[in-house]
């Protein structure tokens, strides 16, 4: 008896497992807020000078007119960069994007795609991430970068001729800003999806266990 009891104090005071260390957590916070505030401005941004035949409704976007919506994308710009270069520093220091993200194999994601669409994908192990979600990460780290150069490419297409030339000019680095930041808004969806699918998963991002 006095030996179960002890297991189960030992068990007890075992502290949760951290999934989500501090830093995480923060970065992916304000990495919310920043990317938030740049699409509901960039949509009034849009607004000004469509590129195809359609506008955002007024009620989902930020900034009233041109001007204003400029303010906020640019103030939400530079917390978006800040924090995306205090995300990649970390996360190439500390080795999590090569623990969490890598291998990446088409066996592994078809796999998991497939168990993923028949409900059998586990989600038991929150500190492993299964192949589409490694792709999915990994894939929207790339466009993140995508969408900040093409973005400074359109902000000062002088001074930054080179970057803007990069995209094939100012016209073709709009479209690259406007379906990365589609290809965003589709992966916020899938990912806040997820999330309520899994709420544990969004526990550890809030408290880390």
């Amino acid at each position: 008896m006095s030996s179960l009891a002890a297991s189960d104090q030992r068990t007890i005071a075992t502290p949760a497992k951290v999934i989500q260390p501090a830093w995480v957590r923060v970065v992916h916070w304000i990495n919310a807020v920043a990317m938030i505030l740049m699409i509901m401005s960039g949509w009034q941004i849009y607004n000004a000078s469509p590129l195809f035949d359609f506008k955002f409704s007024s009620s989902i976007t930020l900034g009233g007119w041109l001007g204003g919506a400029l303010l906020w994308h640019f103030a939400a710009m530079w917390l978006l960069m800040v924090n995306g270069l205090v995300y990649l520093a970390l996360g190439l220091a500390t080795g999590r994007f090569r623990k969490k993200l890598l291998p990446i194999t088409s066996a592994g994601v078809i796999s998991d795609t497939k168990a993923a669409l028949t409900g059998k994908l586990s989600h038991a192990d929150l500190s492993t991430y299964n192949y589409v979600q490694r792709l999915l990460y990994a894939g929207i780290i790339v466009v993140g970068i995508l969408i900040v150069l093409s973005g400074l490419g359109i902000w000062k297409p002088v001074q930054l001729q080179y970057l803007t030339a990069l995209f094939g000019g100012y016209e073709a680095a709009r479209y690259v800003h406007f379906f990365c930041m589609a290809a965003i808004v589709a992966f916020l969806v899938v990912h806040v999806a997820l999330a309520l699918l899994v709420p544990k998963s969004l526990r550890a991002m809030i408290i880390g266990r």
